[in-house]
């Protein structure tokens, strides 16, 4: 009896531990306050990103974000494969980590396994936004278009930068396909 009482509160520290040492944000990274979901919401051109096994070979890529009956965050993310020569799709949720008016999230496509999606930079008009993954390896540039202004470009860049990121790693993607 003391045993299973040992090993149910170990397993519960340990659970704690790990909720709290998991960064979903990169250090120096801060995400937009306040923000507006409803803004967000709708149809998101990928300019650019760091490359990783889930979107490797896609071009064309868009991300469009729904709220569902519940309030959760529908996340449709579609691209084409350049080496299969069609169109993929992965359907997932988001959820926001504390406040819904900080852009700080966490992003599932697979079953319980989230990953951080927060947003560090975002104009007024919510047309540009730079987002951060949980970690340096993670990087996006969208637009409700399928290009970007010089100006809000170099300026992403740079919050990137300074924070940590090699944007000579990003991948600039095309959209040539509808």
């Amino acid at each position: 009896m003391k045993i299973r009482h040992l090993i149910k509160n170990l397993i519960s520290i340990i659970t704690i531990l790990g909720f709290y040492s998991c960064s979903t944000i990169p250090k120096g990274a801060e995400a937009v306050k306040p923000f507006n979901k409803e803004k967000y919401l709708g149809k998101w051109y990928e300019i650019a990103r760091f490359d990783f096994k889930f979107e490797k070979d896609l071009n064309n890529t868009t991300a469009e974000y729904s709220l569902d009956d519940k309030g959760i965050i529908k996340v449709d993310n579609r691209g084409f494969n350049v080496k299969k020569v069609k169109w993929v799709k992965a359907i997932g949720k988001a959820k926001f980590i504390g406040d819904d008016t900080i852009a700080m999230l966490k992003v599932s496509f697979f079953g319980p396994f989230y990953s951080g999606y927060n947003i560090i930079a975002l104009d007024e008009d919510y047309k540009y936004a730079l987002i951060a993954g949980e970690s340096l390896k993670y990087l996006w540039i969208l637009s409700r278009d399928t290009s970007i202004p010089e100006d809000i470009k170099t300026k992403y860049l740079k919050i990137a930068e300074k924070i940590g990121y090699n944007t000579s790693n990003l991948l600039w993607v095309e959209h040539t396909k509808e």
